[in-house]
């Protein structure tokens, strides 16, 4: 069975406005990351939400927790923004059960050239498939246990919090 890869958005799939300089959202870019990372496993795309997780609310969580559980993959991949993908972690966790879900991100835009988006992504669908089910988030190279993670906001690094 494929691995389903949910998009919400987040600095993964932001643009870069040069007339004015602000980050936007145009489209994802989920299928170029794909064939730049020469993936061979199979996957189901489909965009959630194109939205910076700042903005996210409890309306959006539960949506990408109904398509979770609606879904008949049992391996899932989401990508989200890194400031709040611990609430969506937290959340999943509590009503998602019997599937496998990694949450990864981005700390630069993939169409800045030098993203860790690519790296995180291709972590999170090695990961997807070799962890027990459960809620994780994927990131630097490293996965985390939904419930022992955070983001340094000062190093920029996700790391454990026990």
């Amino acid at each position: 069975m494929a691995i389903r890869i949910f998009i919400t958005g987040g600095t993964f799939d932001k643009e870069y406005n040069e007339l004015n300089g602000e980050l936007y959202f145009k489209e994802t870019h989920m299928q170029d990351l794909l064939q730049m990372g020469r993936n061979r496993v199979p996957v189901e795309i489909k965009t959630l939400m194109m939205i910076d997780s700042l903005e996210m609310t409890m309306a959006d969580r539960e949506l990408i927790v109904k398509e979770c559980i609606d879904c008949p993959e049992l391996e899932i991949v989401i990508t989200h923004g890194t400031d709040t993908m611990h609430e969506t972690a937290k959340l999943l966790a509590q009503k998602v059960r019997k599937k496998t879900i990694v949450l990864t991100g981005a700390m630069i835009p993939i169409k800045f050239g030098s993203s860790d988006g690519l790296f995180n992504l291709g972590s999170a669908l090695a990961f997807v498939q070799s962890l027990a089910p459960g809620v994780y988030v994927a990131m630097n190279g490293r996965y985390f246990n939904w419930d022992n993670v955070r983001k340094n906001k000062l190093t920029g690094v996700f790391e454990e919090i026990k």
